[in-house]
């Protein structure tokens, strides 16, 4: 059992809310969301707000400013890797905390594994999103930049 989270990003204005799953194990060695550079998360956030993000100040920088929180769904499981596919033993995150301080209005899940915690274990409404790992390689990062583009504030 791994139990791991990162420190939540938000502030009192954010309106949205995205969760990833479970950090790679890149993302857990460098101690940050999407680390892993085969993942396309913040090259989709690059092309969407047209910014080059050169660290994590700022990425964290860009999240607080377009009003994004970023989560993971779970605090604790059994993982093999990196494979949200082999992910057991699931504990949810609290996310009260973030809802509870926060203008959070949509839920958008980086792929099934965060959706299906969220739903099922969560108990909240969301919108699952294609997963960003290169792993998904059904979609290009232009598709994922249009499906984003449309839920981001």
């Amino acid at each position: 059992m791994i139990d791991f989270t990162f420190k939540p990003i938000y502030d009192e204005n954010s309106k949205v809310l995205i969760l990833g799953s479970f950090p790679s194990i890149i993302s857990r060695k460098n101690d940050f969301y999407y680390s892993n550079p085969q993942n396309r998360f913040w090259k989709i956030l690059e092309i969407i707000y047209n910014r080059k993000l050169q660290n994590m100040e700022e990425k964290i920088n860009l999240l607080i400013e377009q009003q994004i929180a970023l989560y993971d769904s779970i605090a604790k499981c059994d993982i093999k890797n990196s494979s949200d596919l082999s992910i057991k033993n699931i504990t949810a995150t609290d996310i009260g905390p973030i809802l509870d301080n926060s203008k959070v209005e949509k839920i958008l899940c980086n792929g099934r594994k965060s959706y299906d915690v969220v739903v099922k274990k969560m108990n909240k409404k969301a919108i699952l999103m294609p997963s960003t790992s290169s792993a998904n390689a059904r979609y290009s990062l232009d598709k994922l930049v249009e499906i984003r583009s449309k839920e981001l504030p």
